[in-house]
């Protein structure tokens, strides 16, 4: 028997279960075609029903998101942007564009939206290059008296184009909690700009706004790049704003990862990005709970030259994923959001304070968003080892450094844990300090694993009793089980 008629022979097919019909019934065709396709979406769905989620960076989608990605939109070329395409048969992909820009712009009550980035990599690229077009060639361009590139000569195109390619970034190293896109050696965005990184204070761990700007006062970035990746703090977007504008820089801001935060008003004032930056990307997903995809706001002056992320970066937009995008950002101006983002720093700031009472160091000494760094060196282990060893645990994080780690950026001194995902289960502080007692339970009894050819520590695998690791995959059964991910979908 499939999977829907077995639903449905013990359910009333009401509007209660319409997205577990539309899912199994999915589900069911996709196995007549490949069934280890299905095979593998249903394992995702029983192992995230499973394990304890902390990554940051990840939650949950409603259902209704994940449908809207489903359907023929995937097929159609929109190359360019609404009612201003290089193909015919647009007007239902000009639509579900419109809609996805306005929900933005109501959600962030900002200038200009633009919806098609795939990613937040993209998203930074995007703006990267409009950034330049803005400052950079459509000025000399307008010295020259040419309106598109193919009137310059190539000595005038290559004058420009070795302008805009020696233009200063200057983004959060990683070392301190910022992106690979925010100007790491070994990302694109050091390659096509100068790259300038600042770091975080070392004893504090916290960004020092006076150091900055004599840093700003010094460099003359052209653009000065805020937000982080893993950064537990709140960033001051007026004194950001203030410092760039010393030097005429332009002031962007990747807010992927508390996006969430600022649409449901938990980041507001001066640590609100939007009235401050010239332009901001994000992500869809993480915080703001949407399909991987990324998008980009701007001031009405860069409007245009965001709009060109076709043909300067990117190709085809993904239609089907725009729908998806348009469903989030309906969800995320429903007034429950509000709410929802304000229970996710709650649940993280209990979360930190739980880890400091049992001794545990957080980086920063605790948190003022949705994330917080755990400094596991203190229990004599990499990130690595403590990410592995939690995974057999049944909780999921991510390794992470700290700032000016000894262990670099890939064993690491800590992990990060983010609440995101637990509260879309719809956890609280109880669950909060259940969990810090069984990661900090397995951690403190965990010590390296010896590597079998040499018999000397691994920096990547840990071991634990045998009784630790199933009391903490027991109580973790005993959480889920009483937060059921998807419940309406019966696998």
């Amino acid at each position: 028997m499939s999977r829907l008629r077995k639903y449905l022979s013990a359910h009333s097919p009401d509007q209660q279960h319409t997205a577990a019909i539309a899912y199994l019934a999915a589900l069911d065709h996709i196995e007549t075609v490949n069934p280890s396709v299905t095979a593998s979406i249903i394992q995702e769905l029983k192992d995230e029903r499973s394990h304890l989620k902390l990554i940051a960076s990840e939650n949950f989608s409603s259902l209704a998101v994940q449908l809207a990605m489903g359907n023929l939109l995937t097929d159609k070329y929109a190359e360019g942007y609404a009612h201003h395409r290089f193909y015919a048969g647009c007007d239902n992909v000009d639509k579900l564009e419109e809609e996805a820009q306005n929900e933005l712009i109501r959600l962030y009550r900002c200038d200009h939206a633009y919806v098609q980035p795939h990613s937040g990599a993209d998203a930074n690229l995007v703006a990267l290059w409009a950034i330049l077009l803005y400052k950079i060639q459509n000025p000399e361009m307008e010295k020259l008296g040419k309106k598109t590139l193919d009137e310059l000569t190539a000595e005038e195109y290559e004058n420009i184009r070795q302008l805009m390619v020696n233009q200063k970034l200057m983004g959060m190293s990683l070392n301190s909690g910022g992106h690979l896109t925010h100007g790491y050696r070994h990302n694109i965005s050091s390659k096509m700009l100068r790259s300038v990184l600042y770091d975080v204070d070392p004893q504090t761990e916290l960004l020092d706004y006076g150091v900055l700007a004599r840093q700003v006062q010094q460099e003359k970035p052209t653009i000065l790049m805020a937000g982080y990746s893993a950064h537990p703090r709140r960033l001051n977007f007026a004194k950001m704003r203030e410092i760039a504008d010393s030097v005429g820089a332009v002031l962007m801001v990747d807010m992927a990862h508390f996006a969430g935060l600022v649409a449901g008003q938990v980041f507001t004032g001066e640590f609100d990005p939007i009235p401050y930056a010239h332009v901001v990307t994000s992500t869809t997903h993480k915080t703001l709970r949407g399909p991987r995809g990324g998008f980009v706001l701007c001031q009405k002056e860069f409007s245009e030259v965001v709009n060109k992320g076709c043909p300067v970066v990117l190709g085809g937009p993904l239609p089907h994923v725009i729908a998806a995008k348009a469903v989030a950002f309906k969800e995320a101006n429903m007034p429950a959001f509000k709410s929802y983002a304000q229970k996710i720093v709650e649940n993280a700031q209990y979360l930190a304070g739980c880890f400091l009472k049992k001794g545990a160091r957080l980086v920063t000494g605790g948190t003022e968003n949705h994330l917080m760094i755990v400094d596991v060196s203190k229990f004599g282990l990499t990130g690595r080892q403590a990410e592995s060893l939690l995974r057999e645990a049944k909780i999921t994080v991510n390794r992470n450094a700290i700032p000016f780690d000894s262990q670099g950026p890939w064993y690491t001194s800590g992990i990060r844990l983010g609440t995101p995902a637990l509260t879309t289960l719809g956890m609280g502080k109880e669950e909060m300090e259940e969990i810090a007692d069984i990661i900090f339970s397995v951690l403190s009894h965990a010590k390296p694993a010896l590597v079998q050819k040499t018999g000397q520590p691994s920096k990547a695998n840990a071991i634990a009793e045998p009784q630790v690791l199933e009391s903490a995959r027991s109580r973790v059964a005993h959480l889920l089980a009483r937060f059921p991910l998807y419940p309406e979908i019966e696998i």
